[in-house]
């Protein structure tokens, strides 16, 4: 059940509207189910609906004009209620039940008060109604509306469960603000698919991610096409901003300005200098960029932040819980420059992931903004190396950092769920669901030529690798006791690994050791682009691989590693900078 509210200053026209067909003609049958008093004039029951509609105005609006100068300029109270989709149709009586309830919860009317507000709850369609009070009590008072969305929200999660309705996620005052019907109705009358409050909440989100200081960000809102206004103090310093979209004006033709803090709560300007001003979003060149030097810009910022990712991943797994806030923050900024710079096939689907994790950057806990300069750092360098190809090495590091966002998303779902945080871990939840289907479109080519180079090794040495990954991987993860295409695409990789000088075995354990990969829905797939990562192999396949500059120490065999797969594992296994050396082929 959702409600809604919004404040307004003409009560007979706000009726009107309620008592009419509507914008599409969807009012149907537009009747009271309650009132304040329960004798109110009804137009949808009468024989002349213009003369009672003029009548029920009159008792609304009796107080406000009784109350002159001292009413409210916005004296009209609107608050619809909604039942979620597939609920149950309530009846009549249920409904004034429900009116009557959050009437209460708000100190709209409360309970066995003679004086409090005079409102009534108009019913047009199976699935939600409209409660409208005037805001003058019957003593001439104004009533104390203090967090009424807040505590309507509260009242409509008891309602459900008393009612027997869908159970919706219960609020913590950190949402973004939803647009308004008037808004909605605008963006549909004027051809826009989604609302401007929409629109500029996610320009500004992704002139925000990796932004170096408040002048780069200010450029990124003007180079997206926003119109920018700054406010300032006398002394010159900036105090907030304002963005509009060119060509969106009200009915006096001038531009509709949203404050950031209006977009969302962490879009203030203050709150946005807490980002930039904890140090520069590039404090150091990652050691992956170095060795891969011949691949494009966006193939080396993907690989070097997913790097970066698996580590914000572990992060929330610790008790910190500062900097784990701090890590969402930084996946956000990560997903949203990813999302615009991501080439067409698959950037509805990143948009739509970063625009669901929106909601889980933001909880009651505290980020320690410094925390995130490497996430900072890593969206930065997505957005300074511009739009990646779909294809090639762009699109394969696509696939592999994806792969990784979607365990960070879920790692972000678990974080949240321990700590009560519904709406948040549900968000983050769809998020993973996002990336999970631009995953399927960026892998696919990648994992194909994968698959038919494991299909195309010699017999033996297939059967080499598939004991690798049977004697290395938990039975109740691997799939290779089966042989599929996704074990086809792990077996074409450790190859490559060995062929790359490097100890399959001994990287295989340590992809694995690196996170958990109970959530993963593939595990093969994750095991494939930690393991291309690690050993620096192309993430596309098909790319021609640069062989790392090896040490002197003597690498096992194929052979070797068969006989001693029985014997205890080191404790100490090489890091992915120092691969071993194979012995020269004779």
């Amino acid at each position: 059940m959702v409600p809604d509210i919004g404040r307004g200053s003409r009560t007979h026209g706000l009726l009107v509207y309620l008592y009419g067909p509507g914008k599409r003609e969807e009012h149907t049958d537009a009747h009271l189910v309650g009132s304040w008093d329960g004798f109110a004039p009804d137009p949808g029951h009468g024989t002349d609906p213009q003369a009672t509609l003029a009548r029920l105005t009159a008792a609304l609006d009796l107080r406000v004009k009784q109350a002159g100068d001292r009413a409210p300029a916005k004296h009209v109270w609107h608050c619809s209620v909604r039942t979620a989709p597939g609920d149950r149709r309530l009846s009549d009586e249920e409904w004034n039940a429900v009116a009557q309830r959050i009437v209460h919860a708000t100190d709209i009317a409360p309970d066995g008060d003679p004086d409090g507000c005079r409102w009534i709850a108009v019913r047009h369609a199976e699935d939600h109604i409209h409660i409208v009070a005037t805001l003058v009590r019957g003593d001439l008072r104004n009533p104390r509306l203090n967090y009424d969305f807040n505590k309507a929200q509260a009242e409509c999660r008891r309602i459900e469960k008393e009612m027997g309705l869908r159970r919706l996620n219960a609020g913590d005052g950190t949402a973004a603000k939803n647009p308004t019907s008037a808004e909605k109705f605008k963006a549909e009358r004027t051809g826009r698919p989604e609302t401007s409050r929409e629109t500029l909440r996610e320009a500004v989100r992704q002139a925000v991610a990796g932004a170096d200081d408040e002048k780069e960000f200010f450029t990124r809102l003007h180079e997206a096409g926003l119109r920018v206004k700054v406010r300032h103090a006398p002394s010159g310093d900036a105090l907030g901003y304002n963005v509009a979209l060119p060509g969106d004006r009200n009915r006096h033709g001038e531009p509709v300005w949203y404050p950031g803090s209006k977009l969302a709560p962490d879009l203030s300007l203050p709150k946005i200098r807490l980002r930039l001003t904890d140090g520069p979003a590039e404090r150091a060149t990652p050691p992956e960029a170095v060795s891969t030097a011949n691949w494009s810009p966006p193939a080396r910022a993907r690989r070097s932040a997913t790097g970066i990712a698996e580590r914000a991943a572990v992060l929330l797994d610790h008790d910190d819980d500062g900097e784990a806030a701090a890590q969402l923050v930084g996946i956000g900024e990560l997903l949203d420059a990813l999302a615009q710079t991501s080439p067409a096939a698959t950037r509805t689907e990143l948009a739509a992931a970063a625009r669901s994790f929106e909601r889980a950057t933001r909880s009651h806990v505290r980020a320690e903004h410094a925390d995130t300069w490497a996430l900072r750092s890593a969206a930065r360098g997505i957005v300074q190396a511009g739009g990646a190809l779909g294809r090639g090495e762009d699109g394969g590091t696509t696939a592999m950092l994806v792969s990784t966002l979607v365990l960070v998303t879920l790692a972000a779902s678990r974080w949240h769920s321990a700590r009560g945080h519904a709406q948040q871990a549900h968000a983050s939840r769809q998020a993973a669901e996002h990336l999970r289907a631009a995953y399927r479109q960026a892998a696919a080519t990648p994992m194909r030529v994968l698959h038919d180079q494991g299909r195309a090794l010699p017999e033996a040495e297939r059967r080499t690798h598939e004991a690798t990954i049977r004697a290395v991987l938990p039975e109740q993860k691997r799939q290779a006791d089966s042989p599929s295409p996704k074990t086809d695409a792990l077996v074409a990789t450790l190859a490559q690994v060995e062929q790359a000088g490097h100890d399959p075995e001994a990287l295989l354990r340590q992809a694995i050791d690196m996170r958990e990969l109970d959530t993963a829905a593939d595990v093969n797939d994750v095991l494939v682009w930690r393991l291309r990562r690690i050993a620096q192999l192309p993430a596309h396949p098909g790319e021609v691989t640069r062989r790392p500059q090896a040490d002197t120490r003597p690498t096992k065999t194929s052979a070797s590693r068969t006989s001693e797969r029985n014997a205890p594992v080191a404790a100490v296994r090489p890091a992915a900078s120092e691969p071993r050396s194979r012995p020269p082929r004779r």
